[in-house]
C-alpha cells in the first residue's frame, strides 16, 4: 500500500508538472502582441531585419563613390535591374528548398554576366590591357572552400571556384593551372574579347593619362572615380536547412599589375562562411581587407566575443578604415539576421527573404 501511494503521488506530480510546461514557456496565443508602432517601424536601408525569416539572400555589386548626381536615370535603372535579376535567381533556388551554395553561385553568375559590374564580362583591365579575374565560394556547413585567381578566359569564375572546392582536392588554383582544370571539367572558356567593354577600357585610359600627368606635371586633368578603379560582386545566403554560404567574384582593380590578386579569392578576407557564426562577402580596397582578415575576423568576433552580426561587421569595417581602406560587405548569420554596412558614398546591394520582396539600394 505504501508503494502504491508513492507511485500515485509521483504520477499526480508528473501530471501537474507537464501540464504546467506550456503555461510556463508560453504558447503563441499567450505571447503579448507586438506594439503596432514597433511592427510598422521602417528598417534602415542597409540593416534589413531578417531575424524571423527562415531563409535569406543578400548581394552586393561593389562599393565606392557612387553619387546620385553622377548617375543618369537610365544607368540607375540598369544597375537596379541587374541586382534584381541576381536576387531573383538565388531566391528561386532557396524558395524551392535548394541549398545556399546553389543560391549564391546562381546570384553571382548573373552579376558576372552583366557588363555593368566588375566581374566576369564587365571586368576591369590590367595595366597590360588584359582582363584577370578572381573568385571564391565557401560552404558554411563543412567549411569547404574553393578559390581561383588570375583567370583570363573563364566565362563564369564563380563556377570554377566551386569546382575547385568540390573536385580538385585544393582550396585555390590560379592562372594557367586553373584554366587547364576548367577545360578538363567542361567549364566554358571564352576569348578575351568577350570581356571587353568600352566603359572599362576608357577607365584604363583615364588612369594611365592621370599617371602621365602626375609624372609630367602638365596636361589634361582627369577625374578618377571608384567606379573607374575597382568593384566586386558577391552573395551570402541562409537556406531552409539553416546552412550558410558565401561567394565573391571580381575583375580586380583597373590598371593593376598583371598577376595581382585581391581579397575576393582569399578565404577569411573577402569571402568566408561558417554555420556557427555567419557568411560574409566583401568589396572595396582589397589589400586592406586582406590585411584586416575581414571575413574571418567578423566570424571570430561573433564566436569568441559573442558580438552580434551587425556590431561585428561594423567593427571590422572600422578596422579597415583605420588602416586606410574603404569598402563594404554583406553578411548573414545562422538565425537569418543580415547586415549590409559600408563606409563609402554608396554600395550596390540588395536582399530578399521568404516573402519574395526584392529590395535593392545603391546610395547611402
Amino acid at each position: 500500500m505504501h508503494l502504491a501511494g508513492v507511485f500515485g503521488a509521483n504520477c499526480f506530480f508528473s501530471f501537474m508538472l507537464f501540464s504546467a510546461v506550456p503555461k510556463a514557456f508560453g504558447t503563441p496565443a499567450e505571447e503579448p502582441a507586438r506594439p503596432l508602432a514597433a511592427a510598422a517601424e521602417k528598417q534602415s536601408e542597409n540593416q534589413p531585419d531578417m531575424e524571423t525569416k527562415k531563409f535569406g539572400l543578400v548581394i552586393h555589386g561593389g562599393a565606392g563613390t557612387i553619387e546620385r548626381s553622377n548617375m543618369t536615370p537610365e544607368k540607375e535603372r540598369e544597375y537596379r535591374a541587374g541586382l534584381e535579376r541576381a536576387l531573383a535567381a538565388g531566391y528561386e533556388i532557396l524558395k524551392r528548398g535548394g541549398s545556399s551554395l546553389d543560391a549564391v553561385e546562381a546570384a553571382v553568375r548573373v552579376l558576372e554576366d552583366d557588363p555593368h559590374f566588375n566581374a566576369g564580362r564587365g571586368s576591369v583591365f590590367t595595366s597590360a590591357g588584359t582582363n584577370e579575374m578572381d573568385a571564391a565560394i565557401m560552404d558554411g556547413r563543412t567549411l569547404a572552400a574553393g578559390a581561383v585567381a588570375v583567370l583570363k578566359h573563364v566565362k563564369n569564375p564563380i563556377s570554377l571556384a566551386r569546382l575547385v572546392m568540390e573536385k580538385s582536392g585544393h582550396v585555390m588554383i590560379d592562372g594557367e593551372g586553373a584554366e587547364a582544370f576548367a577545360k578538363e571539367n567542361g567549364i566554358e572558356l571564352v576569348d578575351q574579347k568577350y570581356f571587353f567593354t568600352q566603359e572599362r577600357w576608357d577607365a584604363l585610359q583615364k588612369i594611365k593619362a592621370a599617371e602621365k600627368k602626375r609624372v609630367g606635371g602638365a596636361g589634361k586633368a582627369f577625374i578618377i572615380t571608384d567606379q573607374d578603379r575597382h568593384g566586386t560582386v558577391g552573395a551570402v545566403a541562409r537556406d531552409k536547412s539553416g546552412n550558410l554560404a558565401a561567394a565573391t567574384s571580381t575583375g580586380g582593380t583597373t590598371n593593376k599589375r598583371p598577376g595581382r590578386v585581391g581579397d575576393s579569392p582569399v578565404i577569411g578576407a573577402g569571402t568566408y562562411a561558417n554555420n556557427a557564426t555567419c557568411a560574409v562577402s566583401a568589396t572595396g580596397d582589397g589589400e586592406y581587407f586582406i590585411r584586416a582578415s575581414v571575413g574571418h575576423d567578423l566570424s571570430a568576433l561573433m564566436e569568441y566575443k559573442g558580438m552580434s552580426l551587425k556590431d561585428a561587421a561594423q567593427a571590422v569595417l572600422d578596422k579597415v578604415a583605420r588602416l586606410g581602406g574603404a569598402g563594404g560587405l554583406v553578411a548573414i548569420d545562422g538565425d537569418g539576421n543580415a547586415t549590409l554596412p559600408f563606409n563609402t558614398a554608396g554600395m550596390y546591394r540588395g536582399h530578399v527573404g521568404p516573402d519574395g520582396k526584392l529590395v535593392v539600394e545603391i546610395y547611402k
